[in-house]
């Protein structure tokens, strides 16, 4: 049995530190966290909405007096299901890399609820956006509200007596990916840098910085580590999402050599070993992505395309 029960809700890692969970970890469902300490606190991540981002972080505070007042948000990256509760921090400082600050603004509250009102008329990827994520949450209610102080690579800071570590590992799954390692308690909070028991998505790349990131997670002192989405896991889950980036990349550039398209490629890649994973429709961005970067293409993916992709490869594989 894993050491950490993948439901919902807020669960005590010791020491000050808790992850908030939400299964299945599937698309909006993301993960949180929160570190204390002598009376302060930070957050870590807001969730896809309000309502969701206030329930949080009313579960926060019946549990924890000292979240009654959080001093501190850091922000992972940019993705809405992390970002899109910061207007309830009020008062509280939030971080972010300065990338990740940069392309917050890119997916404004105001484009998903018109994706929302009119998906039936916007095509395929307005489609799936709206069976996975549209009509799920409630776009509607979101302030943008962006980070107050924003760092390039590495920050160091406190929460009471305990010392927490900014590093930002992107351009990986987005522009500026964040982890927030807390060495004394041998505790990791990685955002999207992984995704446990599901099929990550690769918005930004190159790949190999991200590898580089699970190495890092590898090298450092920690035994329990909180993903974006997913459960809790240790370094053993840390080498299998390593070993599906290197997995995918290693097979689709097999099939780019062979002067395959990308949209080939991802339906011809057989995972046969993660096939207990969640949204496998996801290989087909996974492969987009890496064929963009071994073509030296400096353009941003088409997104409404590769929902509408991706729509079509869950359709034909299930």
């Amino acid at each position: 049995m894993p050491r950490w029960q993948f439901t919902k809700g807020l669960h005590d890692l010791g020491s000050g530190c808790y992850a908030y969970l939400q299964p299945s970890g599937t698309w909006g469902l993301s993960n949180a966290g929160l570190i204390t300490d002598s009376g302060e606190t930070l957050l870590v991540d807001t969730l896809m909405d309000v309502r969701l981002t206030r329930a949080m972080l009313e579960t926060m505070r019946a549990a924890v007096p000292a979240a009654a007042r959080i001093g501190t948000l850091v922000n992972t990256h940019a993705n809405p299901d992390h970002t899109f509760g910061n207007q309830l921090l009020q008062g509280a400082t939030i971080i972010a890399s300065a990338a990740c600050a940069a392309e917050m603004p890119h997916t404004p509250p105001q484009m998903l609820v018109a994706m929302q009102k009119n998906w039936q008329v916007l095509g395929d990827g307005a489609a799936f956006f709206y069976e996975t994520m549209g009509k799920n949450f409630a776009f509607d209610e979101v302030v943008l509200t962006l980070p107050t102080q924003t760092f390039d690579r590495a920050l160091t800071l406190n929460v009471g007596r305990k010392q927490i570590e900014l590093v930002n590992v992107g351009p990986a799954h987005t522009a500026g990916d964040t982890m927030v390692y807390v060495p004394t308690d041998r505790t990791v909070f990685t955002g999207d840098v992984l995704f446990i028991d599901g099929h990550p998505v690769m918005w930004a790349g190159p790949v190999d910085n991200w590898i580089r990131a699970c190495d890092q997670v590898l090298a450092w002192d920690v035994e329990t580590i909180v993903p974006g989405h997913g459960p809790v896991t240790d370094k053993d889950g840390v080498r299998r999402f390593k070993t599906y980036l290197e997995t995918i990349k290693r097979e689709a550039r097999k099939r780019f050599d062979a002067g395959m398209g990308w949209r080939e490629a991802a339906d011809d890649i057989v995972l046969e070993e993660y096939r207990d994973w969640i949204d496998g429709e996801r290989i087909v961005a996974n492969v987009a992505a890496l064929y963009r970067e071994f073509a030296g293409a400096a353009e941003q993916p088409n997104v409404a395309e590769l929902f509408a992709a991706m729509r079509r490869y869950r359709a034909a594989h299930g």
